[in-house]
């Protein structure tokens, strides 16, 4: 899984200091949301690549030169022909999946949940652990590597701003072991 982008929406990631009027006069944090990505547009390219090669060479099979001598191979070509058109058009129609793991850092429970939409679009939580139930994040010049307690990764999420970066790292600090 890669994060590409930060969410703008329910959960949004916002600057973390809100205001002054939190708890005992400490700035409230926001949770920061992060879509997670694997490749998502590669994959939709060549799919829609491929569509467009079978929508392609269904034409094609009707401008053979020796398309019009042997009349008892129409009709499998006919059939060849839809089929290819068929398949070439559902694959140049699919969209972006919808249903992208998000997640979601939550300073106020203290706890890290990946959201996935289901099929009625409502985010359903998929995992969920707490920050002190985690083993620890170590943070590169690209990405956050989120361990579990027994030192396993969870997960790698690339991280492609500086800001996002800092936002993170300032509220994982102190709740969950820094790696170097």
């Amino acid at each position: 899984m890669a994060l590409t982008d930060q969410f703008q929406g329910y959960g949004a990631a916002m600057p973390r200091r809100v205001g002054l009027g939190g708890r005992g006069g400490l700035p409230e944090t926001v949770s920061l949301s992060l879509r997670l990505d694997a490749n998502w547009t590669l994959g939709l390219v060549l799919k829609r690549f491929i569509g467009a090669a079978m929508m392609l060479s269904a034409v094609g099979l009707w401008l053979m030169p020796e398309a019009g001598e042997r009349y008892d191979l129409t009709l499998v070509r006919l059939g060849i022909s839809v089929s290819l058109v068929l398949v070439g058009l559902a694959l140049l129609s699919v969209r972006e999946a919808a249903s992208r793991p998000e997640a979601c850092f939550d300073p106020t429970r203290k706890e890290l949940r990946l959201l996935r939409c289901d099929a009625y679009r409502r985010p359903r939580t998929i995992l969920r652990r707490s920050y002190d139930r985690l083993g620890g994040a170590r943070f590169t010049a690209a990405t956050v590597q989120i361990y579990e307690a027994d030192g396993s990764l969870l997960m790698e999420l690339p991280i492609c701003s500086t800001a996002l970066r800092s936002q993170l790292r300032d509220q994982l600090s102190g709740l969950v072991h820094i790696l170097s």
